[in-house]
């Protein structure tokens, strides 16, 4: 699938113009927003959690492979900012 990044271009500066004015959401009853903003926020939460545990691997498997680094000899120093 190719992206147009012309008509992206497009569509995201007449968004940035348009900042002032209040935006325009599909009509829909009081009920069906509620579900629809409480269906998002479920998703977010899961792929928040989900995202977590990646991060938790990866740091995990970083660990490992500077653990075995020291034990061939190779000294880390920590980098101070």
């Amino acid at each position: 699938m190719d992206i147009n990044k012309d008509n992206l271009e497009k569509a995201l500066s007449s968004k940035k113009s348009e900042k002032s004015e209040s935006p325009e959401f599909p009509k829909m009853s009081k009920e069906m927003e509620i579900g629809f903003h409480q269906g998002s926020l479920n998703t977010l939460a899961a792929e928040r959690i989900e995202l977590l545990r990646i991060v938790q691997n990866v740091e995990k498997i970083m660990q490992m492979h500077i653990q075995r680094l020291q034990e061939l000899g190779i000294k880390f120093e920590e980098k101070k900012e």
